[in-house]
């Protein structure tokens, strides 16, 4: 019999569990458990502080972190679920040593596949980066990425076996109701969101964390408009559904990899909110813009386009709709994880 165990290294998104749900209406007999959650090694602020101080000096020019997860704890969760599979969401390094799984791994007899998701925020922490290349993603018999460009780098600068795997979301009927706000955008603080918000100023409300601790570089008036809090699930799909527009702005990291296919863009889109969000070849190709979505390419074009689409309701909820009926068609979970458990050669029961 197989067993799908999923492994979630970003339990603070519901990304995980969603899947967990969407391999079950797939009738994958699947187990899922969040890292964050497991039993952590005992004094581990203490062991880690002092692990941290013995790496630096002797090895100061390489990344260190102590993994948090008390092995027995995770070692009797494998003999309870007896997986055939196991996949990680996210990453596992911060919670178990790379080469510790290796070994439960051939010791269990499971194959080790990895759901790639945040890759790109690591891409200014060179060192952990490098870490996480060079120790975590070799041990994968596959990685299934969100980005295009992130796959096309692990196979051809790594020589890793990888795979373009775009996100989904959990499926909610279309609704059309009133909007009482402009636009939302609903995400952390970054540089290049601030710059952005800006222009647009006025007409956005914005949630998410990090703001306050970077408001000496935010207007007044953007001030105004931030609630300084992480949201997810029901109050942010009703956040979403409230707005006539809904912007995703890619975080600086990925911006620079020419690459902005994150979660957000298909929340809204299984919510049949209009979606507007700043290009990159890879949402392009997945959806037509002008029709199913729209996009922008500078701070003026996003100016532009937020006027024109606010003054616009009829086109605006045209290209919405459509929206709505292409995530329907390819990008629910349930479809997503189907394709998923087809390329781990999983059979449903």
């Amino acid at each position: 019999m197989q067993k799908l165990l999923i492994i979630d290294g970003i339990g603070g998104v519901p990304l995980g569990r969603e899947m967990h749900e969407a391999f079950c209406e797939n009738k994958v007999d699947a187990a899922y458990y969040d890292l964050a959650e497991l039993e952590k090694i005992r004094w581990y602020g203490f062991r880690s502080g002092m692990a941290k101080l013995i790496n630096r000096a002797d090895k100061a020019s390489s990344f260190f972190h102590l993994p948090k997860l008390a092995i027995n704890d995770f070692t009797a969760l494998l003999e309870r679920e007896r997986p055939t599979h196991v996949l990680i969401i996210g990453f596992v390094y911060k919670f178990i040593a790379p080469n510790i799984l290796t070994r439960l791994k051939n010791e269990y007899g499971f194959s080790l596949y990895l759901y790639d998701t945040d890759s790109c925020n690591l891409y200014s922490k060179r060192r952990e980066f490098i870490f996480f290349l060079d120790q975590e993603l070799p041990i994968y018999e596959r990685i299934f990425s969100f980005s295009k460009v992130t796959t096309r780098f692990f196979k051809e600068t790594r020589c890793l076996n990888a795979e373009h795997f775009p996100f989904g979301a959990k499926p909610l009927p279309y609704e059309k109701c009133s909007k009482s706000n402009d636009v939302t955008f609903i995400g952390s603080s970054d540089l290049r969101r601030i710059f952005l918000l800006e222009n647009i100023r006025g007409k956005v409300a914005i949630y998410g964390n990090r703001w306050e601790r970077n408001y000496p570089l935010i207007s007044t008036e953007l001030q105004s408009s931030i609630v300084d809090e992480p949201m997810w699930g029901d109050a942010l799909y009703q956040r979403l559904r409230e707005s006539k527009i809904v912007l995703n702005i890619t975080r600086t990291n990925f911006y620079g990899a020419e690459t902005g296919i994150n979660l957000r863009i298909f929340e809204a889109l299984s919510l049949g909110c209009f979606l507007l969000t700043d290009y990159c070849d890879e949402i392009a190709e997945l959806f037509e813009v002008g029709v199913e979505i729209e996009v922008f390419r500078s701070a003026a074009e996003l100016k532009e386009k937020v006027t024109y689409y606010l003054n616009h309701p009829e086109q605006r909820e045209a290209i919405a709709k459509r929206g709505y009926e292409k995530f329907i068609k390819q990008y629910t979970w349930e479809l997503r994880a189907a394709a998923l458990a087809d390329n781990m050669h999983i059979t449903a029961k």
